[in-house]
C-alpha cells in the first residue's frame, strides 16, 4: 500500500488536534474543579522566552490548516495570533481546524506532491516543494506547538499522561 501526502500530513494532524480537543477540555475542567481562572493558564510560558498557551494552540492549527492551504496557494507565512483569544475561543478554532482537515479531499492534497511552495517571513524566502515544507517544516512545527500546549497544561498540575497527548491510535481493525 502505497502512503501519499495526505496519510503522511492531514491524517496526523487530524489524530493530534483530536487529542488537543481532549487535553484542552480537560484542562478547563481543572481550572473549574481547583477554581483556577483560565485566562490565567492561557497566559502561562513554559520558559521566558516561549511564547504563552495561548500561541501554543493557534500556531499549531495554523502548522496544520494553514500548512495545507498554503501549499494549495504555493505561500506560507508565520501565524497572525489573536492575543486575547479566549479558553472556548482555542477550544472552537482546534475543532474548527479538525473538521476542515477532515473535509479535504484526500486526492487533492496528495496532488499537492510536487508542487512549488515559498515559506516567506517578511523580506525572506525560503523555496520548497509542498512536501518538502510539510515534512520538514510545518509536521515538526505543529508537533512542537501541540507538545508546548501540553506541557504547559501539565505544569500547571492538568492530569494528564501520554496517551492524552497521542489521541485515537490507528489500529488495526
Amino acid at each position: 500500500m502505497a502512503i501519499g501526502l495526505h496519510d503522511a500530513t492531514c491524517a496526523g494532524f487530524i489524530r493530534t488536534l483530536g487529542a488537543m480537543e481532549g487535553f484542552l477540555g480537560r484542562g478547563l475542567a481543572h481550572c473549574h474543579d481547583n477554581d483556577i481562572d483560565p485566562a490565567e493558564i492561557l497566559k502561562t510560558r513554559l520558559h521566558g522566552d516561549m511564547l504563552p498557551l495561548r500561541y501554543q494552540v493557534q500556531a499549531a492549527v495554523h502548522h496544520a490548516v494553514g500548512a495545507i492551504e498554503g501549499c494549495k496557494a504555493g505561500v506560507f507565512t508565520p501565524p497572525d495570533w489573536d492575543a486575547a483569544a479566549t479558553y472556548p475561543m482555542l477550544q472552537a478554532i482546534v475543532a474548527d481546524a479538525r473538521a476542515a482537515l477532515q473535509a479535504l479531499d484526500r486526492a487533492e492534497v496528495d496532488a499537492l506532491a510536487g508542487r512549488d511552495m515559498v515559506f516567506r517571513m517578511g523580506d525572506r524566502t525560503m523555496p520548497f516543494t509542498a512536501e518538502g515544507f510539510l515534512l520538514s517544516f510545518s509536521v515538526p512545527n505543529f508537533h512542537f506547538h501541540a507538545t508546548t500546549a501540553y506541557d504547559i497544561l501539565r505544569s500547571k498540575g492538568v492530569p494528564l499522561g501520554k496517551r492524552d497527548y497521542l489521541g485515537r491510535l490507528t489500529i488495526k481493525a
